[in-house]
């Protein structure tokens, strides 16, 4: 036999009628949920969130093609721009959620907008953060058990290493590394930066020292090669250069020294000299030509940026009004009794 389908009957009147009964208590729940959604809206810090906007630019490729032309006139070759990067834009946000990212926001300098008080980063997020006030609670039994353990801060004098960080810096930079948020258009590569902090003008702040971090981080790595075989054809220079003048001198001083003496053997020996000195010259004006490509390969792999948005000190609060949030918390308290009155008076309005 088939099983009959359960039929659930809601009687509307008998609903309303429950609730208008218990609208007294009905109140009371949604003043008191509505009190405790007042004490948490004033008892929150505000929060301001600052935005910059930028965009990477490629270098072309025509100036990638007039170097590797330079290069092939001085028998190089350089091909320049066929290499892919390791670091794109995709992955920015990872990069700006590294530990070495955020510990290097550590110093920053930052100036309160309401005092005009100046720290680094580090201890503004350490000292003088504000609280909510449902978070005193957790926060000092934080405190009691960290002072019940030993002094983990590295003393006086510590320098913050990123690969061994204390607790208290590990803490730090989880909170920092929490209110700063990138994201990338994947059509466009459009890198938007967004920080939030209690302070208008730390926010702006510390977006926009984020903003140069980024650069530097993007432009350290894509030039390092490039800055490495510069800081070698500098040497090379500098070796190519001394060689040549020293040869030039002893050719000079040889030819002084012999100018009235005519014998072949002086003659032979000047002409060897003299050949010495031009394969050193010939050899200095190749390093020459060689250090100038490295240069402008350094030039070449640095990327640049367009900033669409900078970075502005936010006039407004970016969370939620006072009024949304007593609305929320008096909506909450009306729905829990009315949970409570429909669970205990369940089988006087339910029929199966």
């Amino acid at each position: 036999m088939e099983e009959k389908e359960k039929i659930i009957n809601i009687n509307i009147v008998e609903v309303i009628r429950i609730l208008l009964a218990d609208k007294k208590k009905i109140c009371i729940y949604s003043f008191v949920a509505g009190v405790i959604g007042v004490l948490l809206a004033f008892g929150t810090p505000k929060i301001y969130k600052s935005t910059v906007v930028l965009a990477p630019e490629e270098s072309g490729n025509s100036f990638s093609g007039s170097i590797s032309s330079l290069a092939s006139m001085v028998g190089m070759n350089m091909k320049i721009g066929q290499t892919g990067d390791a670091i794109y834009p995709e992955i920015y946000p990872e990069l700006m959620g590294s530990t070495k990212f955020i510990v290097g926001l550590f110093p920053v300098k930052v100036t309160t907008q309401k005092t005009h008080d100046t720290y680094t980063y580090q201890e503004y997020i350490e000292n003088h953060q504000r609280l909510a006030i449902h978070q005193y609670p957790m926060a000092w039994i934080a405190d009691l058990i960290e002072n019940l353990k030993s002094d983990d801060n590295g003393g006086k004098g510590h320098k913050t290493d990123p690969f061994c960080l204390t607790k208290k810096e590990d803490a730090v930079a989880k909170f920092i590394k929490a209110k700063i948020d990138c994201s990338v258009d994947k059509k466009t590569n459009v890198i938007t930066i967004i920080v939030e902090d209690q302070d208008p003008l730390i926010a702006a702040t510390l977006a926009d020292s984020v903003q140069e971090h980024l650069q530097l981080a993007i432009t350290d790595y894509r030039t390092k090669k490039a800055r490495i075989d510069l800081e070698y054809m500098n040497k090379l220079f500098d070796e190519a250069n001394q060689q040549y003048k020293k040869a030039r001198l002893k050719y000079a001083s040889f030819g002084d020294a012999n100018s009235k003496v005519a014998l072949q053997s002086v003659q032979s020996q000047l002409d060897d000299l003299e050949n010495e000195m031009q394969l050193k010259y010939n050899i200095y004006q190749q390093v020459v030509e060689q250090l100038q490509l490295a240069k402008a390969k350094v030039q070449e792999r640095t990327p640049a940026f367009t900033i669409i948005e900078n970075a502005t000190v936010p006039t407004k609060h970016s969370s939620r009004s006072k009024i949304a949030t007593l609305a929320i918390w008096m909506f909450f308290g009306f729905m829990l009794r009315c949970g409570i009155l429909f669970w205990r008076n369940r089988t006087q309005f339910i029929r199966l």
